[in-house]
């Protein structure tokens, strides 16, 4: 299902939305195998008795709604470039996003970090966005493929820069020279 924003201004279109890389739900998946693993050696020790089925009860309602809050925390953050502006929408913690959005001409600097044998081996980094505006910083951390992901956007950026230069120079008269 394609990414709709309701709030794009007139003649404004979405050229590219960037979103976490698999591994991190890959990650969370490992999460929920070591609870079946707990859930199996708790079993196994303390017999099998309805304390020991309650207390997996309260255990897999608590832990599931960890694994679901981990899980959203990643799913809703996101990148989305259009064609004047960069929308960063980062999901804090549950019930708490922050969104902030920078015009393309505001964007000074896009820089990417690759740490680590996964990190080179998969392909995923943080990317982060330095601007002059009021929101000095941009980061998507577990992002796909970072060195394609800042040349596009610094593609965007130098494209935008070309097509409103023009708009922004005053025109000098042959006389005034």
């Amino acid at each position: 299902m394609p990414l709709q924003l309701q709030n794009l201004r007139s003649g404004e279109k979405v050229d590219s939305v960037i979103r976490r890389h698999w591994i991190v739900f890959a990650m969370i998946g490992v999460y929920a195998l070591g609870g079946v693993f707990l859930s199996a050696v708790l079993l196994a020790t303390m017999g099998n008795n309805s304390v020991t089925w309650l207390g997996l009860v309260v255990f897999w309602m608590y832990y599931s709604m960890f694994l679901y809050i981990s899980w959203l925390n990643h799913e809703l953050d996101l990148f989305v470039i259009t064609n004047n502006r960069v929308i960063c929408i980062e999901q804090k913690s549950f019930l708490n996003r922050s969104v902030g959005e920078c015009t393309l001409d505001k964007i000074q600097e896009v820089s990417i970090e690759t740490k680590g044998f996964f990190a080179n081996i998969l392909d995923y980094g943080t990317v982060t966005l330095k601007t002059a505006g009021s929101t000095s910083n941009f980061d998507m951390t577990f992002s796909p493929k970072p060195m394609e992901s800042s040349r596009y956007i610094n593609n965007i950026v130098d494209r935008y820069r070309d097509d409103h230069s023009f708009s922004s120079q005053k025109w000098v008269n042959n006389d005034d020279v």
